[in-house]
């Protein structure tokens, strides 16, 4: 087993599961290098105490189930036979006194599929197991966030060739998102967000067919997948001369990025840095337009634990990588928003984006 498969083993015995059922397809890429999309079909990796872990798949992964899958005992299903009965059939007719199964993931429809099959005396949620074993990244992890960060990067700086007169938000979302293929990555993390104008005062506006004008400023949210790990930027530019308030306004929200980074340490809380981004944006009289929390987790999902919100008294440790991403926003003015992905480290953090952040004017 690997090492991903072996901590969860005993978390298992150490939260008294009997089997655990794992469901998530990104979970089972986790614990075992296969990647899919079932669409419909069942997915599902099994693990019975003391016994070697068990991989079902629908019947046409299984080709590549066995090129991919660390676990080497995979059973397949066709789209008339019922996966159930496979479940059914580890157990030998004797069912677990406890079952842990993801209830974030599964359906009621699924679970009623499940319970019938497996009559469990208890089923148990282990979301918060894997949550803590993917909240620690590993060197390898690292890699891959840092090279999709680098490839979102390299979109960016080829994106804004394409900034001229009479384009429009959503054309710039089209050359986008066609540069995250041709760069290499699998496509986007999540919905690619340019915003222009006053429509930047919307932190989670959508793009539309406003023309980009000159004393704009101009918002890009964007990340990529790549080797099943994302990444999360946002950058924040002028389009020629800007207001001076637009101004003053960018420079804070980069004095508070900069400050939530260098708080970002191992046993400081995610609350911390939170507030050591907000006291920048509250002494510079904008606090009520900083209405979110200062970042997220970030790995194979773009959203993930932790949730950097001012009352997480949660502890960061070393392996964590999160986003800090502060940002104001004055309705019929504007709005400033500047995002890097941080990776925590025992001699502090790191940032996977580097992209500059000072103030850059573009030109039409």
């Amino acid at each position: 087993m690997n090492e991903a498969l072996n901590s969860l083993e005993q978390g298992m015995a150490g939260n008294g599961l009997d089997a655990l059922l794992v469901t998530d397809p990104k979970h089972v890429y986790y614990l075992t290098g296969f990647s899919s999309n079932p669409h419909e079909r069942f997915l599902g990796l099994l693990l019975i105490r003391g016994e070697e872990p068990v991989l079902i798949v629908p019947a046409l992964d299984a080709e590549a189930a066995h090129a991919a899958s660390s676990v080497t005992t995979i059973l397949t299903h066709s789209d008339t036979d019922n996966p159930y009965e496979l479940l059914k059939s580890r157990f030998g007719g004797a069912a677990p006194g406890t079952l842990g199964i993801e209830k974030e993931h599964f359906s009621v429809s699924r679970y009623e599929l499940l319970s019938a099959a497996v009559p469990a005396g208890q089923f148990s949620d282990i979301g918060h197991l894997l949550r803590a074993m993917r909240a620690k990244k590993t060197p390898e992890e690292v890699e891959r966030m840092k090279h999709a960060a680098e490839l979102v990067e390299e979109v960016l700086r080829r994106g804004l060739s394409h900034i001229k007169n009479g384009v429009t938000e959503i054309e710039l979302v089209a050359e986008l998102e066609y540069l995250m293929k041709k760069v290499g990555a699998s496509g986007p993390s999540f919905d690619t967000m340019v915003l222009s104008g006053p429509k930047t005062a919307l932190p989670h506006g959508v793009p539309g067919d406003r023309v980009i004008r000159q004393g704009d400023l101009l918002m890009f949210d964007m990340g990529v997948y790549a080797a099943g790990y994302a990444s999360d930027i946002t950058r924040t530019f002028a389009v020629g001369e800007i207001d001076a308030k637009l101004v003053e306004i960018y420079n804070t929200v980069l004095a508070a990025n900069m400050a939530g980074i260098a708080a970002s340490r191992a046993g400081a809380t995610f609350g911390s840095v939170d507030k050591a981004a907000r006291d920048v944006i509250d002494a510079a009289g904008y606090g009520e337009y900083f209405m979110h929390r200062v970042g997220h987790g970030l790995g194979m999902d773009t959203h993930e634990y932790p949730s950097l919100h001012g009352l997480n008294e949660d502890i960061i440790e070393n392996g964590n990588v999160f986003t800090v991403e502060p940002g104001i926003y004055v309705p019929g003015l504007g709005g400033v928003r500047i995002e890097d992905d941080v990776f925590i480290t025992a001699d502090g953090p790191v940032t996977l984006t580097s992209y500059p952040k000072e103030l850059t004017v573009l030109h039409l």
